[in-house]
């Protein structure tokens, strides 16, 4: 390993080169540019502000949302067509037979319901909006095919092009956010090894004492992870290899994934403890406050979704102007409509609210006839659907898609005699995520907004809004199950005896109103109230980010735009507030001569008595601290259920906090002791590492280093190309601060894997002045300037300015684009 005074001083000299590139290395946007289009009823107007936000100003709905389609495919088009592709299981069309289980999943898990009935539900002319989004998306897939050297690099590289959309794609449920079937699974795994009991004082319920006996019939040691595997295929996002880019030339060097053996060509990233990790790290953080908490006199609305981070972008920022619309902020691209952000009389935002929505199902099959299940006192028959799937260079495969009365088939166990299929709340009508948007887009108060979230099904989220007459309020949404007689927590038999009492109502979720507080916030964490009844879900977020927003909002300071930002990229880490005294006690009262012959012992120590818990890139103590929490972790995990980490993971923060302030009875008979011993291993261990990854001189040590915690975004297609043009394609690597923790959420790995790089603080005394940020950029296409313009800007903490007025937008245009009707 280099020694990181040289290491660091390069990442820094990248950093300036990055800077400079963003101040004057972009090529300017032609400044006007007409196009007609086949589906047009008027001309359409869309201007593009500095940081690639498109305005859209039309007049009349249809309009509106055909532009909104065309827009975005023109910004997204190989988004677009992977988004289509996993949509309607065709992958493997185009890049062969191993995709042919992810086909097969997302062919599985497709809706079966009316689509009439399934687009009316998101807006009274729901069915109109999405046809009208549809025909603007496939007349710029018209376009492009009839110029295919215009078509993005991922094209041409691939050797494809795109496709015509259908409203089914739009409502499709692939890239949906459900729980709880994979939790389901590896609850049911860890209770077979280890027992209820220890289970429990493991994992993190809230409540923190829920049943764990598995039901009469259900045998636990023969559920495997591989029941999941059709599940798990349908959402994985797609990564290509070298044989699929088309040009010899442009392919890595690097071997074939295919040549180490099948399991090599798709790491099991997706199953259960890569896929635990994912889930806890889709965290989001929203807040609003009152007029009276509000330095402006004004409300403030403030969101900062964490989802994963991608290239380009998850989430994409668009301005809806039209007769009955006039609404800004961001969604994901190929929905219509905004998801997050405000209109003319107000502002929302949204979190995560963990609302169980599925169950897993376990058969008993007959001894004769494996499609026969029992149900009750008799047997009832599988329904099973036919399907062809084309396999690019192969003949195309037919697949057996298989269903019982609650759901589609998973996994077949012949051996055992057991099937197992997938109830899901997402597969009822009006499921599809965020398109119930369409309704909040229209709200002019909190009762109109709060019946808008009457029809928000999925995700189930925390729902905040904040108005111009200084309203707000927070209702929690999802379509919730009905379970009479057990909690979901554990797969149940399919014989009739666990069944589903309908749905509860949206609105008799958790809600609240203009609290006394003069604040409303989320943070994933259990918010339901005392005493709340059904509890919805047991599995939620720490506490750590929605204590802090609490501590910043309930303060005596009256908040204003700039403390709205400085919360949003708040880095103080609450389990470093309540773990770092606890170590320097241990050091201060335990001192060893092993402890104090580490290496940079002493400096460690002093640099956390002087830390702020601040988890800031250029910090040491921010460096020790981070591997010390990591290493303790595991080494309590080892020392008191090492049965349980391959099922569940390393515990979570706040279980490792409960164990080590009330220091846990199987740590030995002298658990204070033993708890001091391991936090000075731990301690030891980070000084170590950390010697190992940046050289021994602890003046060069930093957290926010390319060595420990940075953010590198990589494009799906990047492992697949020579390395000079997948430079092209990826993003970073760029210094970054915080941790899973912290309300500026970066995750707890080396790279940052996910967190908010969407984000929008809406001023509600004066549009113009919200902010927002999306990173990398608005645009897919890596030609774009607009494709990585937000990335540098994102990591060093700035916004750009959501503009809203007409007058702002022309002022600041940089270019413009005038849609006409084609004759």
């Amino acid at each position: 390993m280099k020694h990181l005074g040289r290491r660091f001083l390069g990442f820094l000299g990248m950093v300036a080169l990055l800077l400079a590139g963003h101040s004057c290395g972009q090529r300017e946007e032609s400044p006007a540019e007409t196009l007609t289009a086949q589906g047009l009823l008027a001309p359409v107007e869309i201007m593009t502000d500095p940081w690639g936000v498109s305005h859209i100003y039309a007049s009349n709905q249809h309009d509106l949302f055909f532009a909104q389609g065309y827009n975005a495919a023109r910004d997204r088009l190989f988004q677009f067509e992977i988004w289509r592709r996993m949509a309607t299981g065709t992958l493997s069309e185009v890049f062969g037979k191993r995709f042919l289980e992810q086909d097969k999943g997302a062919r599985l898990l497709r809706l079966r319901v009316d689509i009439e009935e399934e687009m009316a539900h998101y807006h009274p002319q729901g069915r109109e909006i999405i046809r009208a989004f549809v025909e603007g998306v496939n007349a710029y897939v018209d376009r492009a095919l009839s110029r295919p050297e215009e078509l993005p690099m991922e094209f041409r590289l691939l050797g494809i092009e795109p496709g015509p959309w259908t409203p089914e794609v739009v409502v499709s449920r692939h890239n949906g956010l459900f729980r709880n079937a994979g939790l389901e699974v590896e609850l049911a795994q860890a209770v077979a090894k280890a027992g209820s009991e220890a289970v429990k004082e493991f994992a993190y319920f809230d409540p923190p004492d829920p049943e764990l006996t598995a039901p009469e019939g259900i045998d636990l040691a023969v559920i495997k992870e591989e029941i999941l595997g059709l599940y798990r295929a349908s959402r994985r996002r797609p990564r290509f290899l070298p044989r699929d880019v088309v040009d010899p030339e442009a392919r890595s060097q690097e071997p074939d994934p295919e040549a180490r053996g099948a399991a090599a060509e798709w790491p099991l990233e997706f199953l259960s403890t890569a896929a635990r990790q994912r889930e806890l790290e889709r965290g989001s953080n929203n807040w609003a406050i009152t007029p009276e908490r509000s330095s402006t006199g004004a409300a403030f609305l403030a969101n900062d979704p964490h989802r994963s981070l991608q290239a380009p972008s998850l989430r994409y920022f668009v301005h809806l102007n039209a007769p009955g619309w006039n609404v800004i902020g961001g969604g994901e691209p190929a929905l219509p409509g905004v998801s997050i952000g405000h209109n003319e009389h107000g502002a929302w935002g949204l979190t995560i609210f963990s609302v169980d929505q599925e169950d897993l199902y376990v058969y008993e099959t007959h001894p004769e006839d494996p499609l026969r299940y029992r149900y009750g006192q008799g047997w009832e028959e599988m329904r099973v659907e036919e399907e062809v799937v084309p396999v690019k260079g192969q003949e195309s495969r037919r697949v057996e898609l298989k269903f019982t009365r609650h759901g589609p088939v998973l996994f077949e166990d012949p051996q055992n005699r057991r099937a197992y299929a997938l109830r899901a709340a997402w597969l009822e009508k009006g499921t599809a995520p965020y398109l119930a948007s369409l309704r909040m887009g229209q709200a002019k108060s909190w009762q109109e907004f709060r019946q808008a979230c009457s029809y928000f099904l999925t995700p189930s989220e925390n729902m905040l809004w904040a108005d111009r007459e200084g309203n707000i309020g927070w209702q929690a949404t999802g379509i919730t199950p009905r379970r009479p007689n057990w909690n979901g927590l554990l797969p149940v038999p399919g014989d009739g005896r666990y069944e589903w009492d309908g749905y509860l109502p949206v609105l008799d979720l958790p809600h609240d109103s203009n609290p006394s507080s003069g604040f409303l916030a989320t943070a994933n964490e259990n918010n339901l109230p005392e005493g709340y009844r059904p509890l919805v879900g047991w599995r939620w977020a720490e506490p750590f980010r929605r204590q802090r927003l609490e501590e910043v909002l309930s303060g005596s300071q009256k908040l204003g735009l700039e403390q709205m930002r400085d919360l949003q990229l708040d880095y103080l880490s609450i389990p470093a507030r309540q773990l770092t005294p606890l170590l320097l006690e241990a050091a201060g009262d335990s001192p060893s001569q092993a402890d104090q012959s580490t290496p940079n012992w002493q400096r460690a120590l002093e640099a956390l008595k002087d830390w702020d818990y601040r988890m800031t890139a250029d910090s040491q103590a921010a460096a020790v601290y981070a591997l010390f929490e990591r290493d303790l972790r595991a080494r309590l995990a080892k020392s008191l259920y090492p049965e349980l980490i391959k099922e569940l993971g390393p515990p979570n923060l706040f279980q490792t906090l409960r164990w080590v302030t009330e220091p846990h009875p199987d740590l030995g008979a002298n658990p204070v002791g033993a708890r001091d011993r391991l936090l000075l291993s731990a301690l030891s261990q980070a000084l170590r590492e950390l010697a190992k990854r940046m050289g021994d001189d602890f003046s060069q040590w930093r957290y926010g280093s390319p060595d420990l915690h940075h953010v590198q975004i990589a494009h799906p297609l990047s492992k697949a190309l020579r390395r000079d043009l997948a430079e092209q394609f990826n993003h970073g690597v760029l210094p970054r601060g915080g941790s899973r923790h912290t309300v500026n959420m970066t995750t707890g790995n080396d790279n940052q894997t996910s967190g908010a790089t969407f984000r929008i603080i809406a001023d509600l005394s004066d549009w113009d002045a919200s902010l927002a940020t999306n990173s990398p950029g608005q645009s897919g296409d890596p030609s774009s300037p607009h494709y990585g313009d937000l990335f540098l800007p994102w990591a060093n903490g700035e916004y750009f300015p959501l503009l809203f007025s007409r007058s702002q937008v022309e002022d600041r245009s940089q270019s413009k684009l005038l849609l006409t009707p084609r004759e």
